[in-house]
């Protein structure tokens, strides 16, 4: 029954991971898909260069709720570490390759960072301090997400988290840093988006 309920669980997660808010808002606030502007992704940050700081701010809370309910869900229905640490995964799984939408979604940092907020709340604030640090130093949001993503591992290393969150701090960074791939290669082209920059 306990595996049942692990993999319910988990299943649970991905689907809600799969919510797409930034399409749907997008959808209903403008009446256009969101995948066809700006970066053509359907996180916070592209819904607020095309739509605005408030809508922006919306998706972002309702990102940032999947992963905290995800989470807190495992917790309340089978509080192991397979089945919080892979319904943390699970969700960012379904945020970043929705049912929905044919597999092609967002780049977990707000769905992640509501998971982590769950599980690691104190790593994730540090985390979310690199990212604002960076933010306001370099105007550059994905900047800020690869770093903030980053340094996880080392706050939970730092506050001596167990092994297995460890593990899951690291593979959160690495998923994170992979979904930012063409982030990278705009940074090092200088074509990156940056905060206050005028749409094209």
């Amino acid at each position: 029954m306990t595996t049942l309920v692990t993999l319910l669980v988990i299943a649970a997660a991905y689907l809600i991971g799969s919510i797409p808010f930034g399409y749907l808002l997008a959808r209903f606030w403008k009446g256009i898909d969101i995948r066809k502007y700006g970066s053509g992704n359907i996180g916070a940050t592209n819904v607020w260069r095309t739509l605005g700081k408030g809508p922006g701010m919306v998706v972002l809370a309702l990102d940032l709720l999947k992963g905290v309910t995800a989470v807190l869900l495992a917790k309340q229905l089978e509080n192991t570490d397979i089945a919080v640490l892979g319904a943390a995964l699970a969700v960012m799984a379904g945020h970043s390759w929705p049912l929905w939408l044919g597999f092609k979604g967002g780049k977990i940092i707000a769905t992640g960072a509501g998971a982590v907020l769950a599980i690691a709340p104190l790593p994730l604030l540090l985390a979310f301090l690199v990212w604002v640090t960076t933010v306001a130093l370099t105007r550059y949001v994905s900047l800020g997400s690869i770093l903030g993503a980053i340094s996880l591992p080392l706050w939970m290393m730092v506050f001596q988290y167990h092994k297995t969150t460890l593990i899951f701090s690291v593979l959160v960074a690495a998923f994170a840093v992979w979904k930012h791939s063409s982030n990278i290669k705009r940074l090092l082209n200088g074509t990156e988006f940056k905060i206050g920059q005028k749409k094209s």
